[in-house]
This record gives C-alpha cells, structure tokens and sequence, in this order.
C-alpha cells in the first residue's frame, strides 16, 4: 500500500518553504509541485533559486514549510539521507576535486544507488569523459567538467534529479548537448528534472510549463511557449530593475477561455511619483535604504509619457504572438545594407494575401525597422548579443547564424522562408532554413547561386536562385529577379497550404519509411520497396553522402516513421576519405527518435573515388573496379572493415529504440558476389566479427547473421519480415500529415 502511496505522488513538492540567512528571508513560502517530467525554474541573480536547491537538499536550514519526493518528508533530513532516498544533485559551479581522475569522480558516486546508469553507459554518453578518464577535474574544459558533474549525478541513479545553473559558461554547443540531455531525460520517464536556469532558451526548450521566480518566492508558473515568444514578458518578469512592475503570481488566462479579468484600480489624472525602494542593484544582504535616500532617487512620471509606453506594447504585441497562429512566410536577412530589396520582397509576397515578417540578421548592431529585431535574433545564441555584435566579423556571422537557427526552430507556424544578398547573408540564413522539415519552401536569391551551392543546401531542400546582378539597390534586372523569386515562393507557399487543407478533409496517407541503396544494392531495395508498397510510403535515398542526410534529416523532421538502412556504405567513404562520405553525425537521428530501425553493411566492401588518376597515392596497388569513367571503387580490406565494424557498433550501442541489424553471409553488395571481383569472405568475416565483439546485444538490438548475398530474394524477404515485427510492435504505425 505504501509503495501505491508513493508511485502516484508527486516527484517533488514544495509547500509554503522558508529559509533565512540570518535576519534575511532568502526563500518566502515558496509553493512548487513536479508531477514528473522536466521543470525549469528561472530568474535573475540573487532571488533565491541556488538557495531552493540547497533547501531541498538539505544544504541549508529549512525554517518553515515541507519538502516531499514521492510522498517521503524530506524537510529537515541530513543531505546523505536525501541523496540515498534517490534526489540527485549537479550544484552550481560544478564542485569536482582538482586531484581527482574522471573516472574516480564517476567510481566514487557509482555505488550509492543501483540501476540504469553505470560507468560504462556514462562513457557511452558521454564519449569525451572516457577519452579523458585519467585527467584530473582541474584539467578539464568547463563543458567536460559539467559533463562530469552530471554524470556524477546520473551515477546515483535518482528519482529526481536537481540540476542548478548547467549550462552557465558553457560554449554554445555544449548548452545544445546539454539541453537535448535534459529532453531525453525527461522523454525516458525513469527520472524527473527540476532545472534552474537563467537561460530562456534552454529553459522553454526543456520544459513545458517555467516558473519564473522573484524575491524569494514563485511569481508565476507559465507556458514555455508563451514566454519563449514573448520578449516583452520576458522583460517584464526577468529585466533588470523591473521589480515594481510584475505582475501577481497568477498566469494570464489565454483569449476565449472565458475567464474575466480582475478589475483594474484606475490611475490618477495627474503626474505620477515613482520611487524605487533600492536605488542601487541589492543583494541579499543589502540594508534597508534610508528614507531620506529613497526620496531624493524618486522621478516624477508622465501619464501622457505612460500612455505612450502602453501604445508601444500594444504595437509589439501582435509581433511577439505571431509564433504562433496562421502561417506566415518569413523574409529574412541584412537589413542594414539589404533593406530596400528585402521590403522589394515582402511587398510582393504581402500582395499575394499571404501574412509576412520582416527579419533582420544585421551583425552592424545598427537599428532598422522590422518585426524581429537583429537585437531579439541575438538573445537566442547561448551567449546572447555579445557573441553576436563584435569586432570579428566571420565569429559574428557565425554567431548570428547560430542564434537565427536557434530563433527559427522554435517558430511553430512558418510557412516559408525567403532571403536576398551575398555569401555573407547566404551562410546567415541557410543555417537556419536547414533547420526546417523537409517541404517547407526555402528561397535563396543569392549572388553565389551559380557556383558550388552545397555548403549552402546540404541535405534540404533549399532552393537558390542566381541574382544575375549583385543584390545592391533597385534596378531593371534586379526588379525581375527579386520579382521571380517573390513570386515563386509565395506559390509554393500557397500549393503547400492547400495540399494541406485537402489532406485534413480526407486520407493522411500511408506512414513512410526511408531506405538507402546504391546501384550495388538496387535489387534487394526493388524487392523490399515491392513488398511494402501497399503498406507503407517507400523512400529510397541514394548513399552517396548527402543522401544519407538527407534521410536522417527526414528523421528529425518526423515526417519517417522507421528506418531500413540497408546500404551504410557512406561511412567506408567517411573512414577511408571517399568521396560520397557521411558526416560523424550519421546515424544521430536515429539515435535521437529511437525508430525502428532495420539496417545492414550494403556496400561496405567498397571505398569511392573519381577517375583513376585522383586515387591517392597510399592506395596506389590496391584492388580497383572501375564502375564508370568518373567512379572508381576500391576493395575494402579486413583492417578497414574492422575498424567500421567498431564505429558502427558504437553507434548502434546508443540506439534505444527496436534494433535488428542483418549480417548477408554471402557478400554485401552484387560485386562481393561468388565469382565477382569484390568477394572476399575473409574481409567481411573480420566485419562481422567487429561487429558481434563490440555491440551489446539485448531483446531489443540485435544482429542477425543471414546465409545468402544481400541481393538474394530471401535476405530481402527476411528484412521486409523484421521491419514489420518491429514497427508493428513499436505501436509507430501511424498517419503522417506532411
């Protein structure tokens, strides 16, 4: 009975907490409840966030209130009670011994509590601690650090874990790792996360619902979303020296709810007397202000200059709430140098009946007129605009580049996006339109639009439109072009939203799933894709570096609901510099969105190059084939398939969704066939055997040797047998609107 008690209680409760430091009141009835899940706290310095952490911890006295986890009282309890009872702590500043290895750090806390979390999945996590295992805490970078620090904490294998300021001073890509932790974390259920944060972006990202918490006590618990878009509630709640402007601890209740607003006490017709009760930034320990002091800070204000303030909100509010709503096509770069031609856009595409936002991503630091301020896409780079408005202007692009990605990911109604300009604002916005799913229009007008667009396009579907003349100013020429461009956009705009209207008055279609093949492979392919057909929507991406991306980007998007992998030839290309090769994030969405998965070695047994003379030379005496005039592929050896099989594996290790991976005894491509010229048994054998070595096996990831070539009709019956297993054991099978 006491075991049903605790299951159905909260993860954490705080109920009307107070704390002292002496005659100061740090926290002030603090009222909070974690169900389950992930939870941010935030809030500026000094109101009392570290101390909550402290207090739930047993770190500091505890004067009034109650602490619960799971229906256990922890209020007043030593901290190593706490800690055994299952309440993990990564504590600001990250507190590691400077003469402590990594792994003794991770060895000491390994044996408080069993389960999941072990050492050895800790390194699989986090593969950087293990390459530095036997540095001491003081020679790690900040990011190895708090990766230690977390680690230390998973290692104790809590019900709920407390994470104080983790990504403070952390480069950007360490706060992205971090916070995509903390999703996963809370997506797997085995943990609640209470997260105090000082970072918006980290904060709304992780969790659905942010208490924003001021003076001591909860202000307001809010939707993430609603503040993530909002920046003048931003300001609101978290600006510097708005005390005397927040609001009660009470969210607003959103349009047509029904809920009547509390009547307003009228303001005086007259000037109004402003006074700050802390003329000077306070800490905890301030004390109080002389009368005399306040008085002589006090400012007369206007209501006309009040009147006017309430205009400007008003003006900024639609602005702020378009996030979310109709679509709306987004018209973005450097306003500070494009703006004439960017307006040129949106004044066309406005004209179609389509809802536009202007969006500068000016690094100048120069104002200019537009719905999103250069200034607002800055704050969203993990250390806002300093990172973005410096003296170096290729750190700056980058930095701008970073922020308008991370802006851009959180928009939820974009239509379609459009740009204008050089390479300068080309590397700005592509970043960021590679972001979006797949189908979503993306237009560059671009003055490099006729060389190598690559870099630009990657694995999406970006379109790039040569700018003839360079975009500088209105002209003839540059009228049609921006015209053209404008034009199409808005009609490829208007077709996807009307595909969509059809799709959601009838069949959402059949769900996808994506296949990878290349002409070594095709029979096996033809023959899955047959067999499927009637179930499920076949995508075949060809393995030729981008296609593979292309795939996986699919995965991120959601639009794939599972995944056979047949041909991982790519990564040859990656290991052995080929020239189709993947990049080291291959295999990542799966990783991520824990499909189905069904994959194999297709190809493994062959490395890309051009014509024959752009071989290396370290490769010169090798076995060759020459596929055409412009490819020329080369025999993997037992050494190169050894190492692929571990690379492999490793990947496969971190894949938590249902895995079968087939092993084709009888070759791995047509040319790797009994009598042709790539069969080698010895180098797929030293293949296989990498891989059984080196991947964990369990009921849910399994490799699965097949007597036959992977071309034979029976290895791709067995495929099409297990992808069915699987998707339909996953509960995945599901209609996809894209």
């Amino acid at each position: 009975m006491n075991e049903v008690r605790r299951s159905a209680a909260a993860a954490l409760e705080v109920r009307g907490l107070d704390v002292y430091y002496g005659h100061s009141h740090a926290l002030q009835g603090v009222d909070l409840t974690l169900e389950a899940g992930v939870f941010s706290v935030v809030g500026r310095n000094g109101m009392g966030k570290t101390t909550l952490c402290k207090a739930i911890m047993g770190l500091v006295p505890v004067s009034g209130g109650s602490i619960r986890v799971r229906g256990d009282d922890i209020t007043r309890r030593p901290p190593a009670y706490i800690a055994r009872l299952g309440v993990g702590y990564v504590p600001q500043g990250r507190r590691l011994w400077r003469s402590l290895s990594v792994d003794e750090h991770l060895q000491l806390a390994a044996g408080l509590r069993r389960g999941a979390w072990t050492v050895e999945r800790i390194y699989e996590t986090f593969p950087r601690l293990a390459e530095r295992k036997d540095h001491g805490g003081g020679q790690l970078s900040g990011g190895e650090q708090q990766m230690l620090a977390i680690s230390r904490a998973l290692l104790t294998n809590p019900q709920l874990l407390i994470m104080d300021e983790p990504t403070e001073g952390l480069a950007p890509v360490i706060v992205a790792q971090v916070e995509e932790m903390l999703v996963r974390l809370g997506e797997d259920g085995d943990m609640s996360v209470l997260v105090i944060e000082q970072n918006i972006g980290v904060a709304t990202a992780v969790s659905r619902n942010v208490a924003i918490m001021v003076n001591g006590r909860i202000n307001r618990i809010i939707d993430s979303v609603r503040l993530a878009a909002d920046r003048e509630l931003q300001q609101r709640l978290l600006g510097v020296g708005l005390h005397a402007e927040l609001e009660p601890a009470v969210d607003v209740p959103a349009a047509g709810t029904g809920a009547k607003a509390a009547p307003q006490p009228s303001r005086p017709g007259g000037p109004i007397r402003v006074y700050i009760s802390n003329p000077t930034p306070p800490t905890r320990w301030s004390q109080p202000v002389p009368i005399a002091r306040i008085e002589a800070a006090a400012r007369t204000l206007s209501t006309q200059v009040a009147r006017l303030d309430e205009t400007a909100r008003r003006r900024r509010e639609p602005v702020a709430a378009q996030t979310q709503g109709p679509p709306v096509v987004l018209v973005v770069g450097t306003l500070d140098t494009k703006g004439t031609e960017l307006r040129f856009i949106r004044d066309i595409i406005a004209g179609s009946g389509l809802r536009t936002r202007l969006v500068d991503v000016s690094t100048s630091g120069r104002h200019a007129t537009s719905d999103v301020s250069a200034q607002e896409i800055a704050l969203n780079h993990g250390r806002g605009g300093s990172a973005v408005f410096g003296p170096d202007r290729g750190a700056a692009v980058t930095a701008m580049a970073d922020a308008f990605a991370s802006w851009l990911r959180r928009q939820s109604n974009v239509a379609g996006v459009i740009s204008a300009g050089g390479s300068g604002a080309a590397s700005l916005v592509a970043p960021g339109m590679r972001t979006l799913p797949v189908g979503v229009p993306k237009l560059i007008i671009s003055s490099v639009a006729s060389g190598d667009v690559g870099p630009y396009v990657g694995p999406a579907d970006i379109t790039m439109m040569y700018s003839v003349t360079d975009v500088q100013g209105l002209n003839s020429i540059s009228r049609a072009v921006l015209a053209n461009g404008a034009n199409a956009l808005a009609g490829m705009v208007r077709a996807r939203l009307d595909q969509h209207a059809r799709k959601d008055r009838g069949d959402g279609g059949l769900p996808s799933v994506g296949i990878t093949m290349f002409g070594v492979t095709t029979p096996a392919v033809q023959k899955i894709a047959a067999d499927l057909r009637e179930d499920f929507e076949c995508l075949v991406f060809h393995a030729t570096g981008v296609g593979g991306r292309s795939m996986e980007k699919l995965v991120d998007s959601g639009q794939i609901a599972g995944v056979i992998d047949l041909t991982t030839t790519e990564i040859c290309d990656l290991l052995m510099g080929g020239v189709f090769p993947a990049t080291d994030d291959r295999f990542g969405a799966i990783i991520r969105s824990r499909l189905p998965y069904v994959g194999s070695v297709g190809a493994l047994d062959m490395v890309n190059f051009g014509a024959p003379d752009t071989i290396p030379e370290r490769y010169r005496g090798r076995k060759f084939h020459v596929h055409n005039p412009q490819v020329t592929l080369m025999r993997t050896t037992a050494e190169e398939n050894e190492r692929m099989g571990r690379w492999i594996a490793e990947r496969l290790n971190q894949m938590d969704g249902p895995v079968r991976f087939f092993l084709p005894e009888g070759g791995v491509s047509a040319l790797d066939a009994r009598g042709q010229p790539f069969w080698d048994p010895d180098a797929d054998a030293a293949l296989f055997r990498a891989l059984e070595r080196n991947v964990r096996q369990t009921a849910n990831r399994q490799l699965i040797r097949v007597p036959k070539n992977i071309n034979d009709p029976e290895f791709a019956s067995t495929i099409v047998s297990a992808f069915r297993t699987l998707f339909g054991r996953t509960g995945a099978r599901r209609r996809l609107a894209r």
